[in-house]
């Protein structure tokens, strides 16, 4: 973003304070809000505003025509409340526009008219509602829709005067790491990103680092060689290698880690020689996990990546005929694969696996260590670890 100024007929371009310049050594944290949990992320996040230095309401997302949708009725309570409370501790307010609508993309977006027409509603809207900014999270593109995209960042960018825009990434993983053992396709390196491109038209870029699982294949031989289940949702290993990666190309001053607050629970198979097979079945919030782990007697771990996880045979299987154990996730893995081995067969089991404020601290830490701007959470919905807000309560911004 840059202002115009013409001062005795010469023109001079200056950054703006609201940019790096004016935040240059500032920790940042921000978090999103999902319009599908405004009630209780809203009364979550307004006692605990002083922690962030942005709030993201996850409403927006675009229809077949090009127009936004305010999911979250972002005039109304509790967001009214929120950000009054935000503009008052100079918090920044920032909304997020989302589609994963593969098709949509590349429809609006490879279409000169259609592209600029959103880029226009877009900033728009920013203006007439007196946002901070807007935050672009469009996932899912289509690898011959990377010049269109970059082409419309430049174009809102340009649009946007002094409103910060703000970018969320997927993330990449290093092709030695994601290929490990095997040889990459011919159209490995072929992206949908630009980073060079993102580069200079975001002020700050999200990178999503989680829904990691198996992506890593070095990372899950190494686990698989001693036998560790190993299904992360993001593990540090993993999210140093995408953000050195990134930092080739987009400036550390402006990248943000995404950190997770929920987790995942998978069916895992055991197979004869400690090979296992992860089946995700949903994901869930740590409200879901604890209670459970109490009815089966279960006292949950942390394993290896810093996250916590257990497993466990559900009642109405409960006649295997191997214990995997209550209170020990490796040994239940150990069991299960000993059973395969012993039957030349195979067992099933559950595993759930999640983050809490110990792997917040740990990306945290990370960030720090790599010296990038700081984490965005997904998500602040009231039901992630409470604990969280002390960790962030000793963050030095």
């Amino acid at each position: 973003m840059k202002y115009l100024f013409a001062i005795f007929g010469v023109l001079i371009f200056l950054a703006p304070l609201s940019a790096d310049a004016a935040q240059s050594g500032k920790f940042e944290v921000s978090g999103w809000i999902p319009y599908w949990r405004a009630a209780t992320g809203t009364a979550d996040v307004l006692p605990n505003l002083d922690k962030l230095t942005e709030v993201n309401p996850f409403v927006y997302t675009i229809k077949s025509d090009g127009t936004l949708v305010d999911n979250g009725s972002l005039d109304t309570e509790p967001w009214r409340t929120l950000r009054a409370e935000a503009k008052k501790k100079n918090i920044r307010f920032i909304p997020t526009v989302m589609t994963s609508n593969t098709e949509l993309l590349h429809t609006l977006l490879s279409n000169t008219k259609s592209r600029i027409a959103l880029e226009d509603t877009i900033a728009d809207l920013v203006k007439e509602k007196g946002f901070d900014g807007i935050d672009i999270d469009f996932e899912g593109k289509k690898a011959e829709d990377k010049k269109y995209f970059s082409t419309f960042l430049k174009g809102l960018y340009q649009r946007m005067g002094n409103k910060w825009v703000m970018c969320t990434i997927e993330s990449r993983t290093p092709l030695e790491a994601r290929y490990y053992g095997a040889t990459a396709p011919a159209d490995a390196s072929i992206y949908a990103n630009d980073f060079k491109e993102i580069n200079k038209y975001c002020d700050r870029v999200r990178i999503m680092a989680y829904d990691q699982q198996g992506i890593d294949q070095k990372l899950v031989q190494v686990a698989a060689s001693s036998s560790q289940l190993y299904a992360p949702v993001a593990d540090p290993a993993w999210v140093e290698k995408v953000v050195n990666l990134v930092a080739k190309d987009i400036k550390k001053s402006k990248i943000m880690i995404g950190v997770p607050t929920y987790g995942y629970e998978y069916d895992v198979t055991a197979y004869a020689g400690s090979d296992y097979l992860y089946d995700i079945l949903w994901s869930f919030n740590p409200g879901y996990a604890l209670p459970l782990a109490q009815q089966y007697g279960i006292t949950p771990q942390r394993n290896g990546t810093g996250e916590m996880y257990f497993t466990y045979v559900p009642a109405a299987t409960s006649s295997a005929p191997v214990s995997l154990g209550p209170n020990s996730a490796p040994l239940a893995a150990l069991a299960a694969v000993a059973y395969a081995d012993t039957y030349n067969s195979h067992l099933d089991f559950r595993m759930l696996v999640w983050p809490d404020a110990h792997s917040l601290q740990t990306k945290i830490d990370l960030a720090k260590k790599l010296g990038v701007r700081g984490v965005s959470i997904f998500k602040l919905d009231g039901g992630q670890d409470p604990n969280i807000w002390a960790t962030l309560a000793g963050v030095k911004k």
